[in-house]
């Protein structure tokens, strides 16, 4: 009987791994897709491309192991376009810039919401977490006027300001300093520590989780931002990579796939680095008040 059961067990298994092997190829499919593509060669391209472009009846066809690998679109990409080099560092500067602010602002607000009962402190972060429920799409014509007022527009800090004061970093902090013992805070006024003390030294490090976590999300948010920079920057200077990409002509697939591979590198090394920090940060924020 205990072979049978033994048996049994090892085919559930094996049964559920292929159960799960299929989602997971779907999802990691577009990847494989990129990354051919971006090693293919022009006329390799072109041939299976044929179809989406008009220039052929049927369907697109693809392999996933090119006939012929090249690396010149990497190449051309790398070393004979400028223009690469300025979103990116476009691209740096915002994402660098706003996760800097976010921890500026939305740490002390977190630590405030967390420690401190003040009048209105309910109702005050009821407020964060409806204005966090809200999309772009409701929100970007008030922040068109009021950046446009406050006259920075076609500027990054039309971009940097509204991000910087968003309220979902601030939600996911807080999250991580209501872990912190109130008694510890409690000992350590008694001992006579300060308000700033208890912050820098108690505070911090016993919620650096949820504070990693709200820079992980925010860099993989920022890093890909489409629609606020679309609508706050007139000048194509001062684009991110985001909107370099779409830029991109169809008779440049090779070049579009090669742009995209070296895009999405930053984002899977920091999801690597703080993939931890992620899943705590998402736990985070599935819990109730």
């Amino acid at each position: 009987m205990k072979i049978f059961r033994k048996a049994g067990k090892a085919a559930g298994q094996v049964f559920r791994f292929i159960l799960l092997l299929g989602p997971v190829f779907l999802m990691c499919a577009p990847i494989f897709l990129l990354l051919s593509g971006s090693v293919m060669s022009r006329q390799e391209l072109s041939q299976y491309l044929a179809p989406l472009f008009g220039n052929a009846e049927g369907y697109i066809g693809w392999r996933l192991f090119p006939q012929y690998p090249t690396g010149e679109h990497y190449w051309k990409l790398l070393l004979y376009t400028p223009q690469f080099y300025t979103v990116f560092w476009n691209s740096l500067k915002l994402v660098a810039a706003i996760l800097g602010g976010q921890l500026l602002i939305g740490v002390p607000a977190a630590w405030a919401f967390a420690v401190y009962r003040f009048r209105g402190r309910k109702f005050l972060f009821t407020i964060y977490i409806v204005l966090m429920l809200m999309p772009f799409q409701v929100t970007m014509l008030s922040q068109y006027l009021v950046l446009s007022r406050v006259g920075v527009m076609n500027t990054h800090w039309a971009v940097i300001l509204p991000a910087v004061f968003s309220t979902f970093p601030v939600f996911l902090i807080y999250r991580g300093f209501c872990g912190i013992p109130k008694g510890l805070l409690e000992a350590g006024r008694i001992d006579g520590a300060g308000e700033w003390y208890l912050f820098w030294r108690i505070g911090l490090p016993l919620s650096s989780g949820g504070i990693l976590s709200a820079m992980v999300l925010g860099f993989l948010e920022y890093w890909n931002l489409i629609e606020q920079p679309l609508a706050f920057l007139k000048d194509k200077a001062l684009w991110p990579l985001s909107l370099y990409l779409p830029e991109i002509g169809q008779d440049k697939a090779g070049f579009a796939f090669a742009a995209s591979v070296v895009t999405l590198v930053p984002s899977v090394f920091v999801f690597l680095l703080g993939r931890d920090y992620l899943e705590k940060g998402i736990v985070a924020s599935g819990l109730k008040e």
